[in-house]
């Protein structure tokens, strides 16, 4: 079974075994209730299907998310509470429903965006941002710029993968760049964010791996419909 294992493969196995020591050594020295590691566990599998661009990733995206939905609220995150838990659950449930019935291996058929939904998609998430922007602060949420910016392109996300347009996994390194920043500001006042900083960090690899999975896949399935 080892022999049909890549580089790549051995390589995140070893890291996400890493990340999920480093996550529990961090909990235990914080003392941080279970239910709020949980998720995190979950994502490093999550994470290692992510960088396959498996289908099977948006089935327990979706069951963790609820755990995520919790977790947030208690770091007063009510954005990435609220994302979590109203969209981003159904939504990769409906992400992996659709990715079934269009599998291509453990993956699905993958789509390319035209220059007129790029520029429709940039001109919703502006003024989705701006009304973020004026409504958080009145129910007196914390780091709402970061917040804000980083849930509003999650959401993008979860719509390009459910279509399974590859743009997606450019929109996930950029939103990886965005959380790790958040937490990294996040630690100061709140330490024992830390495990989430840790994870976010893994999670960075292992989306940058999808990225280029992703067009690799691309490639080979536009090449695969002209023979």
């Amino acid at each position: 079974m080892a022999k049909n294992l890549s580089k790549k493969d051995i390589f995140i196995f070893i890291l996400m075994l890493c990340t999920g020591v480093l996550i529990t050594v961090t909990g235990i020295y914080y003392q941080q209730k279970i239910l709020l590691i949980l998720p995190l566990y979950v994502s490093l599998i999550i994470g290692m299907l992510q960088s396959k661009v498996n289908r099977y990733s948006c089935l327990l995206g979706s069951i963790n998310s609820l755990f995520y939905g919790v977790a947030y609220f208690y770091y007063n995150l009510y954005a990435s509470a609220l994302s979590a838990v109203c969209f981003s659950c159904p939504i990769q449930m409906i992400t992996f429903i659709r990715w079934n019935k269009n599998k291509r291996g453990n993956s699905t058929k993958l789509n390319k965006l035209t220059l007129k939904q790029i520029l429709l998609i940039l001109a919703g998430y502006v003024v989705a941002l701006i009304l973020m922007w004026k409504i958080l602060p009145i129910i007196g949420a914390e780091y709402v710029f970061l917040d804000s910016v980083s849930n509003l392109l999650g959401i993008v996300i979860y719509f390009l993968t459910m279509f399974a347009f590859i743009e997606y996994t450019f929109c996930m390194i950029i939103n990886g760049i965005i959380t790790i920043v958040l937490y990294s500001t996040m630690l100061q006042a709140t330490p024992d964010i830390s495990t989430h900083l840790i994870f976010a960090v893994y999670s960075f690899v292992c989306i940058t791996f999808s990225f280029f999975e992703a067009r690799k896949l691309y490639k080979s399935q536009q090449e695969s419909e002209l023979l």
